[in-house]
């Protein structure tokens, strides 16, 4: 009988390093105490997203943890799977000299002490990788096996550890591994406070992917770093490795993600390709909606969907009861250019421009009611679909469509902090359909004026109100027999005019959308004109009025304006427990529905509720933390403490009352607060941490 042999002095075969490694330090506690604790670990993710060199950097730590030794097996150029047996038998050092199955021989050769094979890149030769493993696991009690897979091996008892890209903030692991990559193909590169927004820019366009880095790193060589960045627009043509050793499936970006291509059947490409047209994100609904037609079904795409994230090139999110998908950039744009090679990008854009325009048109209709809340984060989740909808069909898919699209939103722009974004786009769909007959265009007109009115313009007021009775007239609702005039909901301190509606509300317009808006909000501004008059008790029956007509929809955010007057009522007649309840409840309301503008307004009336209610350290580390709250609603103007007679005035009281230096310790702790870390000290546990 044959024998096997395997080198007793041996620890293992690994390469040295090709160079620094660079980041990862969590991946690499954690791989290592799963080593510890699990037999069968495998790294999934992406094309060119660093399993390999993971793996590897991995396995050289884990070597004190394994006397038998750690081996590697490197599969990618591996196009046989039945040879995968000889792989391992050869990476392994096996000399076998008998006619018996290999397998078993590999499982003889491979006991008699704690050992580590790793397998690299198992994605392509994937059922034989998970055959031989589970036979391996099986036969050898003291091996563990690490493996790089774009999916998983499916064996029971494996356990996946998804590999990520680098962040790629100014200071994170992806600046640092470009500047360490450049400064290894130009010496003379170095990081420095004048060109790390371009470096942390690169990287932001690159995905944090670590191939992507090093493929660019190396272009310094002919290209200055501002030249790379713009270059980045055509990625994949620009990546190409000038260095020959480097695996051919990472030679250039399009090859690293086209051999993720090569692995998926027909119809998982042609899925990726027309999933590319969403941008940050879809759900399951949304993808049926745009990407069905020809050989795909819509009873198809679930689980084509799920094959696709098993192979790593979609990700999928655990956001909500549904879940939600999305795509790194660049694998994205990957599928960008194959819909462009099909000829279906087109038609699959206009499926994703009607399908949103769906969504706003359900958002509009059930805004004012329990589903608010839902309607409000679903939006902000979609937003970045609805600006590539609205950007693709202003420049030449549709522009009426367009024109729909911005004016069917004025509840997202106007109530949940977008009211910039919203007149521009507003703006420009006007600008593209100027026919006052086209279907939309007086919508779109209405909204924009409700979404540029401003603080002390009478004129726009009116020009709203005059808007909606053309609006009114179109959707055959009733028309307000009073004229309409306006009073900001923000409390300014300047002045009491400003811009909406003010009028009898017993004869506002009936029915639904916005005509119902429209009511509330009459009831909303008279709560504030009477504040402003010093008229508490007619505020408080106002404002509690606007609150049961609210309570009576199931609606959240006008509902907080009433919560806001009442508060404002209860200060002003020295009811602060009253005042305290009102304004937190306003405030978390105002916050469930992303309404950054309200949130910070709501914020600052909180001031004075602790202020009267006898804490005035509260008091000032709220005042403090305004200055964050109006930075998130793009309001920085009133962040500053002198910026308004309200903060002024409070700020002369607060520090009066405290001394100079403990309000000004009070100030600068709220200062550093985040967004949520100032909801939560001015909510005093009001809301759970998972609603911040």
């Amino acid at each position: 009988m044959g024998a096997s042999v395997r080198n007793s002095n041996s620890r293992g075969n690994l390469p040295a390093e090709p160079n620094t490694f660079v980041g990862r330090k969590p991946e690499l506690t954690r791989i290592s105490a799963l080593l510890g604790s699990s037999r069968l670990l495998t790294l999934t993710g992406p094309g060119g997203v660093g399993k390999s060199r993971l793996a590897l950097r991995a396995a050289h730590a884990a070597q004190a943890m394994f006397p038998g030794g750690v081996w590697l097996v490197e599969l990618s150029d591996l196009k046989d799977p039945d040879l995968l047996t000889n792989a391992v038998a050869e990476a392994t050092r096996l000399t076998e000299q008998t006619l018996r199955p290999l397998l078993g021989a590999v499982c003889e050769h491979l006991a008699g002490g704690p050992l580590l094979l790793v397998l690299d890149t198992c994605e392509h030769v994937l059922d034989e990788c998970a055959r031989v493993v589970q036979e391996l696991l099986a036969q050898v009690p003291e091996l563990r096996v690490l493996t790089t897979s774009r999916q998983s091996l499916g064996v029971p008892g494996e356990h996946l550890l998804p590999v990520m890209p680098l962040p790629f903030g100014e200071h994170s692991d992806a600046v640092e591994l470009f500047t360490a990559r450049a400064a290894a193909a130009v010496p003379s590169f170095t990081l420095t406070d004048a060109n790390r927004a371009a470096v942390a820019a690169i990287c932001a366009r690159l995905d944090g992917i670590p191939l992507a880095l090093e493929l660019a790193a190396v272009r310094l060589r002919g290209f200055p770093l501002e030249l790379l960045l713009q270059g980045l627009d055509s990625r994949f043509d620009l990546l190409v490795s000038p260095a020959r050793p480097r695996l051919a499936r990472h030679q250039t970006l399009r090859t690293a993600i086209g051999w993720s291509h090569e692995l998926c059947t027909p119809l998982e490409r042609l899925l990726w390709a027309r999933l590319s047209v969403f941008t940050g994100g879809w759900d399951m609904e949304s993808a049926e909606f745009v990407c069905h037609g020809g050989p795909l079904d819509a009873e198809e795409i679930l689980a084509l969907l799920a094959s696709l994230t098993e192979k790593s090139i979609v990700i999928r999110e655990n956001n909500g009861v549904a879940g939600r998908y999305r795509m790194l950039d660049t694998i994205r744009t990957f599928g960008a250019d194959w819909l462009d090679g099909l000829g279906e990008q087109d038609a699959v854009r206009l499926r994703h421009l009607d399908y949103f325009r769906w969504i706003a048109r359900q958002g509009e209709a059930e805004w004012l009611g329990p589903g608010q809340r839902m309607w409000a984060e679903r939006l902000s989740m979609e937003h970045a679909n609805l600006r590539v909808a609205l950007e693709e069909s202003l420049a030449a898919l549709d522009p009426r469509a367009a024109l729909e699209l911005a004016g069917t939103l004025w509840y997202f722009w106007f109530a949940c902090g977008f009211a910039d974004e919203g007149r521009g786009y507003l703006e420009r769909a006007l600008r593209r359909v100027p026919d006052d007959d086209a279907p939309g265009h007086t919508l779109a007109t209405w909204a924009h004026r409700l979404v540029t009115v401003a603080p002390d313009d009478v004129e726009a007021a009116e020009s709203v109100s005059a808007a909606y009775v053309w609006l009114a007239q179109e959707r055959h609702l009733p028309v307000p027999a009073l004229p309409l005039t306006g009073a900001s909901l923000a409390v300014r301190g300047e002045s009491a005019r400003s811009a909406l509606l003010y009028g009898s509300s017993s004869q506002g317009p009936g029915g639904g959308g916005g005509a119902e808006f429209f009511q509330l909000l009459t009831l909303a501004v008279q709560a504030y004109l009477l504040a402003g008059q010093g008229a508490f008790e007619r505020c408080a029956v106002v404002a509690e009025r606007l609150r049961v007509d609210c309570a009576k929809r199931g609606e959240l955010w006008m509902r907080a304006w009433g919560d806001f007057f009442v508060a404002l009522a209860g200060i002003g007649l020295g009811r602060p427990e009253d005042a305290l309840r009102s304004a937190r409840e306003a405030l978390a309301a105002k916050w469930r529905v992303h309404d950054r503008f309200g949130t910070a307004a709501v914020a600052d009336l909180l001031i004075a509720a602790e202020a009267v209610g006898g804490e005035p350290e509260r008091a000032a580390r709220l005042l403090g933390a305004g200055t964050r709250l109006w930075y998130s609603a793009g309001l920085p103007q009133l962040s500053d403490i002198e910026t308004t007679v309200f903060r002024r005035e409070y700020a002369r009281r607060l520090r009066a009352e405290l001394g100079d230096t403990r309000f000004t310790e009070a100030v600068r702790e709220g200062r550093s607060l985040s967004p949520e870390a100032a909801i939560r000290l001015a909510l005093n546990g009001l809301l759970d941490d998972a609603d911040l």
